[in-house]
C-alpha cells in the first residue's frame, strides 16, 4: 500500500507540472508589461487596449484549449493530450521571447494560451481519475500548488531577470521553454488514465494500473463500481447533453463557481501585479519585490488548502476564502478611494528615478501645488498647463509620482485576497470539478466550462487597462469586491461537500437524483454531507 501511495504520489506530481507551467506562462507577462508596452509603442487609448490585448491573448487562446481538450482526451486520452500543451508551451516560450513583431508575439502567446487551457482541464481530472478517494482531494490539489509554484517563480524569475535592461523582457518569456520540454520527457513515464482505459474497452489494463495505485482489493473495488455505472462508459457524448434536465444541477454549480472564480478579478491582479504595486507610489523595482511577496504567500496558503481540503472539506474553505476575498478587496477599494494626487519634493524624486527629462521635472517644480481626487483630473491640468503631446508619454509615471495612499495598506489587502483565493476558489474549484461529472460527462463537461472560465478571465484581463483609466482602482476593486460577495452567498446555499466520496457516489447523488416539483437539490447540500 505504501508503495502504491507513493507511486500515485509520483505520478500525481509529475502530471501537475503542467500546472507549474500553466501558472508561469499566465504570469510571467507582468514582469514584461513595462517593457512590451514600451518595445511595441503601445501608448494611449489604442495602447491601453493594445495592452490589454497582448496581456489577455494567452486567455483567448485558453479558449480553444479548453474547447477542444476534452473532446480529444476522450477520444485520443488524457496523456496524449498532456504532452501536445507539452510542445505548445515550449514552442511559445521560444517564439513569443524571439520575435520582433507584435502580430507573431500575440500568435505566440495564444498557442500558449491553447496549451493552458488544455492543461487546466486535463491535468486535474487526469489525477482524479488515478486518484483513491481518500486521498483525491490533496492529490488534485497538487495541480493547484504547482500552478502557484509557476506563479512564484515567474515572480522571483521576473526579478532576477531584471537587471538584464530592456530586453530582458525576452529572457522573461524564453526561460520557461526549459521546464515545458522536462515536462514532455517526464509524461513518458506516465500511464494512461485507468477510467479512460476502461471505457475503451482495455479493462486488463485498466486493473493493472489500479493496482499499482493501491494494491488488487482496490483495482477490484475500482472496476466493480465503473461497471456497476455501465452507462458511463466513455463512448463520448454531445454538448446538448450536458444540459439535460439530469445534467442540470452539477451544471449549474460548476458554471457559476467558474464564473465566480475569475469575474472577482484574481488573474488581473496576478497579470498586472507590478503596474499595481507601482501605481502605490513606489519604484520599479520596489513593485517587482512586492509581486514576489504575494506570490510566496499564494504558495504558502495553497499548502494550507491542500492539508486541510480532506480534514475540513471542499466547502468550509470555500466559505472561509469568499468572505476573505470580499473583505480584502473591499479594503483595497476604500483605500484608492481615500487617495489623492498632488505633486510634492517625493514625486520629483519618483519622476527622476523613472527617467523624466530635468528639464520637464524644472517645470512641474514651477507649477503652484495643487490637490486632485483622481488620476483624471490630475493628469488633464497637467496637460492644459504643459501640453498634452509633451506629456503623454509620462502620462504613468506623473500617476505614479502623483498618487498619495496608504500603500501598505493596498499590499496588505491585496495579499489577503490572495491568501484567500488560494485556500478557495483557486484549488477547490478544480477539486469540484474533476469529481462532481460522471466519467462518460467528465472530458466534454470540463471543457464546457473551462472554456466559460476563460472567457471570464480573458475578459476581465483585457478589460483591466480600460477599467483602471474609466473607473479608477477604486472603482474597478469595489466592483470585485462586491462580486466577491455574491460568491459568498452562492458557496453558502448551492455548493455541496464531496469530501470522502467515490466519483460513482457522487454520480448517484449528484446526476440519478431528479430533483422534486416541491424540493429542488440545489438548495438541499446537506445530502452530500452524510
Amino acid at each position: 500500500m505504501k508503495q502504491g501511495k507513493f507511486y500515485t504520489i509520483a505520478i500525481a506530481l509529475i502530471v501537475a507540472v503542467g500546472g507549474f507551467l500553466l501558472g508561469f506562462d499566465a504570469t510571467v507577462i507582468s514582469g514584461a508589461v513595462p517593457f512590451i508596452k514600451k518595445y511595441f509603442s503601445l501608448v494611449g487609448t489604442s495602447g491601453d487596449l493594445k495592452l490589454g490585448w497582448a496581456v489577455s491573448c494567452l486567455g483567448w487562446g485558453a479558449l480553444g484549449g479548453n474547447a477542444l481538450a476534452g473532446f480529444l482526451s476522450d477520444a485520443y486520452g488524457r496523456k496524449k493530450i498532456l504532452m501536445l500543451t507539452a510542445v505548445l508551451f515550449t514552442v511559445s516560450a521560444l517564439l513569443s521571447a524571439l520575435t520582433s513583431d507584435f502580430t507573431v508575439f500575440v500568435l505566440s502567446r495564444i498557442l500558449g494560451g491553447i496549451a493552458v487551457g488544455g492543461a487546466i482541464l486535463i491535468a486535474p481530472v487526469y489525477i482524479a481519475e488515478i486518484a483513491p478517494s481518500k486521498l483525491r482531494g490533496s492529490l488534485v490539489s497538487f495541480n493547484q500548488l504547482m500552478i502557484v509554484i509557476g506563479i512564484s517563480a515567474s515572480f522571483f524569475s521576473n526579478y532576477f531577470l531584471l537587471s538584464l535592461g530592456e530586453n530582458c523582457w525576452r529572457w522573461m518569456l524564453g526561460v520557461e521553454a526549459v521546464p515545458a520540454a522536462l515536462y514532455l520527457v517526464l509524461l513518458f513515464f506516465v500511464p494512461e488514465s485507468p477510467r479512460w482505459l476502461f471505457g475503451k474497452g482495455c479493462e486488463d489494463q485498466a486493473q493493472k494500473i489500479f493496482t499499482k495505485v493501491a494494491g488488487p482489493e482496490h483495482a477490484a473495488d475500482e472496476i466493480r463500481s465503473i461497471r456497476q455505472n455501465a452507462s458511463e462508459q466513455v463512448a463520448g457524448v454531445g454538448v446538448s447533453a450536458l444540459f439535460s434536465r439530469k445534467m442540470r444541477f452539477v451544471m449549474l454549480i460548476a458554471l457559476t463557481i467558474a464564473f465566480f472564480q475569475q469575474i472577482t478579478g484574481i488573474n488581473a491582479v496576478f497579470y498586472y501585479l507590478p503596474t499595481i504595486f507601482s501605481h502605490t507610489g513606489g519604484g520599479t523595482n520596489a513593485a517587482f519585490k512586492q509581486a514576489v511577496l504575494v506570490g510566496l504567500v499564494n504558495l504558502g496558503m495553497t499548502f494550507v488548502a491542500i492539508k486541510w481540503i480532506d480534514r475540513l472539506g471542499r466547502k468550509p474553505l470555500l466559505v472561509m476564502g469568499t468572505a476573505g476575498m470580499a473583505i480584502s478587496l473591499l479594503t483595497c477599494a476604500g483605500a484608492f478611494h481615500n487617495s489623492n494626487y498632488q505633486l510634492t519634493d517625493k514625486s520629483f524624486a519618483v519622476l527622476s528615478d523613472n527617467k523624466v527629462p530635468a528639464e520637464l521635472i524644472n517645470n512641474l517644480q514651477k507649477l503652484e501645488p495643487k490637490v486632485f481626487a483622481t488620476d483624471k483630473e490630475f493628469l488633464a491640468d497637467l496637460d492644459t498647463k504643459l501640453g498634452a503631446e509633451r506629456l503623454a508619454p509620462y502620462h504613468d509615471a506623473l500617476a505614479t509620482a502623483g498618487l498619495n495612499i496608504r500603500a501598505s495598506l493596498v499590499l496588505y489587502a491585496i495579499i489577503g485576497f490572495v491568501a484567500s483565493f488560494a485556500i478557495s476558489l483557486g484549488p477547490v474549484m478544480w477539486v469540484l470539478l474533476s469529481e462532481i461529472f460522471p466519467n462518460a460527462y467528465r472530458g466534454a463537461a470540463i471543457s464546457v466550462v473551462g472554456f466559460w472560465n476563460s472567457v471570464i478571465s480573458a475578459s476581465v484581463t483585457m478589460i483591466f487597462p480600460w477599467e483602471l483609466t474609466h473607473f479608477g482602482a477604486s472603482g474597478t476593486f469595489l466592483g470585485y469586491g462586491l462580486l466577491a460577495l455574491a460568491a459568498l452567498v452562492f458557496v453558502l446555499f448551492a455548493i455541496p461537500e464531496t469530501k470522502g466520496k467515490s466519483l460513482e457516489e457522487l454520480e448517484q447523488l449528484l446526476v440519478r437524483q431528479e430533483p422534486s416539483p416541491k424540493k429542488s437539490n440545489l438548495w438541499t447540500p446537506e445530502k452530500l454531507s452524510h
